[in-house]
């Protein structure tokens, strides 16, 4: 065996040189791993071996760039130079793929002149994801060996197809047994050099090419038929337009120049660096100070829920999604049975789950009308019912009663104080929030709220069972309305204001639409009801929404609530809507102005950007990146946008403290600037350098 480097090891099985890559935890592609490849391949095409196959140790093949480089200085060869020795060695080059080979793992298999994978090997290229777009040939070589329709749809989605899919397409030449990729690899290379395979550069073959060539419309129908969800985002169009050089380029080297152009404009934006920040906050969102890795995790095989409605069945879901039976609670048969038969119709309409898996996983949530019974042996349960705190503390006090020494008692409230629902009990170190979101079933965010005796084995366990149901989850504080909804409660005010102000429903939805949000808060109010809330016996019209539902606008459901709606929920602006906002200006006295986006979007951003920095001042979240998740995640910020904190960075928090004074000055103090921001305005610092 000879060591190249640290990375990478050369060795020989009979005729075949073996290059062994071992970077752990996932071979990215670091500047040592791109040496070690470019010194095994020359050591491996000037030795004595007929072919050569590339393989990797580890839990995977190599699963993509070192994302921690982008930006750095280049050290050491290019991935274009191991490329290029791979694509011209005189001798069969065979990738032996297991675990992943993505992003630029999948660039380098593409150089390789044969693929062998493992059937649970996935492929694909995710750049998508970080704002970028494969830059190391992967939009022009793609294309040439799987056809222009399903590159665009693997470029822009960043999918992983599974190794048996990809044999399939043509991006793997066979199919290995698990365990047996090693002696599989160095059959074909054997194979391949008895039987005299040509050496295949997939960059030479532009059959699939010339198919697309003269047929705009591919591109004009995809673009058309993704354009919703492609909005806002960058990367996927410059994807698309790659592939549109990939087909209409005079040769593959036109093609590449057009790549590198692209991804360098993409990698300088703004956007990929909002989501490659996303990326990494992520990550960290696990990392909680206090709380170290080696905690220890209280078992949860049994949950129980209490409540049947939307918010509990939702619940339910995840945990049975994953195997983890649940059993829910309701006062009356009526309800239990509404919500276990929605339970069942939301599995049955899904387009994921088998008709075996619905069976097993609605078999696996029982429901009771008894708390004692039920709840007598669970390991964690959930209170899903209303908002008010007599009644969570009444739940809590029967719960601590019931369940057995060291169940998790949890909370799904949205912003009551958990401090106030855990001093019922006699075990506070057990009590904990889990707030899901609404659908809770779909919605990826789960705010975990730490009360001030919440155990760190609790929060341990419940920042583990996020993952395993397939949230994203924030630790966060207790305050009014936690990180999500104290900030929401911002932009909400600030919509209000300039509604009496001169500014029409539509004018600020529009603003934060252009923004990237999904909608803005008056279609989003239409959405979920005006009437959510609001009483009709002490309704008298004291608000612009009293006046619109006693006139039965109470959203889409109803046909019109601050919109009009047609047939087909499509919403326009609504006469009696700006009629009623006028007669409530004229009844203040104000005087209605001419109101800029400019001016809708400082007003409605800035001050969610100085109340997320008051809840780092209060230490009610961790760092700014968990604020900035959980209204990626939670409440349809744009990704592209990097959350509250990180946009706060981009627009310059000096910029923020100067527009939240002058709005303070004829505006009041509701706009005060918060101390932090302040001070990292005065230090000349950014949200970005605040460390846990």
């Amino acid at each position: 065996m000879t060591e190249i480097n640290s990375a990478a090891t050369l060795t020989q099985d009979g005729d075949v040189a073996i290059i062994t890559l071992n970077s752990p935890p996932v071979n990215a592609l670091s500047a040592k791993v791109r040496e070690g490849l470019f010194e095994g391949f020359k050591a491996a095409i000037a030795s004595p071996a007929k072919s050569i196959v590339l393989i990797c140790e580890g839990r995977t093949f190599i699963a993509g760039a070192d994302i921690t480089e982008f930006g750095g200085a280049m050290a050491g060869p290019s991935l274009f130079d191991v490329q290029a020795m791979m694509e011209n060695a005189p001798k069969p080059v065979i990738a032996a793929i297991h675990g992943t080979a993505l992003g630029g793992g999948l660039e380098v298999a593409l150089c390789a002149h044969y693929r062998v994978a493992v059937p649970s090997a996935r492929v694909g290229l995710p750049e998508v994801a970080l704002g970028l777009l494969p830059g190391a040939g992967g939009t022009q070589r793609l294309p040439r060996i799987v056809g222009v329709e399903a590159a665009l749809d693997m470029v822009t989605s960043g999918r992983h197809v599974p190794a048996k899919q990809a044999l399939a397409m043509g991006l793997v030449d066979e199919l290995a047994q698990e365990g047996k990729l090693k002696e599989a690899a160095v059959a074909f290379a054997n194979k391949a050099v008895a039987e005299g395979k040509p050496l295949v550069k997939v960059r030479e073959n532009n059959a699939r090419l010339e198919a697309a060539k003269g047929h705009p419309e591919i591109f004009a129908d995809f673009r058309k038929a993704n354009a919703r969800k492609f909005r806002g985002f960058a990367a996927p169009e410059a994807n698309i337009k790659c592939i549109e050089a990939a087909v209409n380029s005079a040769t593959f080297e036109d093609g590449l120049k057009a790549e590198r152009k692209l991804f360098g404009e993409l990698m300088g934006g703004a956007q990929s660096a909002a989501q490659r920040y996303y990326f990494f906050a992520e990550r960290q969102a696990n990392k909680i100070p206090d709380v170290p890795d080696d905690t220890p995790i209280r078992p949860i095989k049994k949950v129980g829920i209490i409540g049947a409605g939307t918010m509990g069945g939702g619940i339910a879901m995840n945990f049975a999604n994953v195997g983890i039976a649940v059993v829910i609670v309701e006062q009356e048969q009526a309800p239990l049975d509404r919500g276990l038969a929605t339970i069942r119709n939301n599995y049955e309409r899904s387009r994921t789950a088998k008709p075996e898996e619905t069976e097993q996983r609605v078999a696996l949530i029982t429901g009771s009308l008894s708390m004692e019974e039920a709840f007598k042996d669970v390991d964690l349960v959930i209170e899903a019912v209303f908002e008010r705190m007599d009644v969570k503390k009444s739940i809590f006090e029967r719960l601590d009663a019931i369940c057995k020494p060291g169940a998790i008692l949890a909370t799904n409230t949205s912003g009551l104080n958990i401090d106030e629902t855990a001093s019922v009990t006699k075990r506070p170190q057990d009590v904990i929030g889990l707030h899901f979101f609404s659908p809770a079933n779909v919605m990826k965010l789960l705010e975990i709220v730490r009360a001030d005796h919440t155990a760190k084995d609790v929060i341990a366990t419940s920042m583990k069972l996020a993952k395993q149901i397939g949230k994203i989850a924030v630790l966060v504080g207790v305050t009014p309305g936690f990180v999500g909804n104290r900030i929401l409660g911002q932009r909400q005010r600030e919509a209000q204001k300039l509604v009496m102000e001169g500014a029409m429903p539509w004018d600020i939805d529009r603003v934060l639409y252009d923004f990237g949000f999904p909608m803005g808060p008056f279609a989003m109010s239409d959405l979920a009801g005006l009437d959510i809330g609001w009483v009709k016996e002490t309704s008298h019209g004291e608000t612009i929404r009293d006046v619109l539902c006693e006139a039965d606008r109470r959203g889409q459901k109803t046909g019109a609530g601050y919109y009009d709606y047609d047939e087909n929920r499509n919403a326009r602006p609504s006469a009696f809507t700006e009629k009623v906002i006028h007669d409530f200006i004229v009844k203040t006295g104000a005087n209605p102005r001419k109101i800029s986006d400019e001016e809708i979007l400082e007003r409605c951003i800035y001050p969610m950007i100085n109340e997320g920095a008051k809840i780092l001042e209060e230490g009610k979240a961790i760092r700014p990146s968990d604020v900035d998740l959980v209204w990626v995640n939670g409440y349809g910020w744009p990704v592209y946008r990097g959350g509250p904190m990180h946009y706060g960075d981009q627009v310059g928090p000096e910029k923020v403290l100067a527009k939240m004074r002058e709005f303070q000055a004829t505006m009041g103090d509701a706009f005060k600037p918060s101390a932090l921001l302040e001070k990292l305005v005065a230090d000349g610092k950014k949200f970005s350098d605040i460390k846990a």
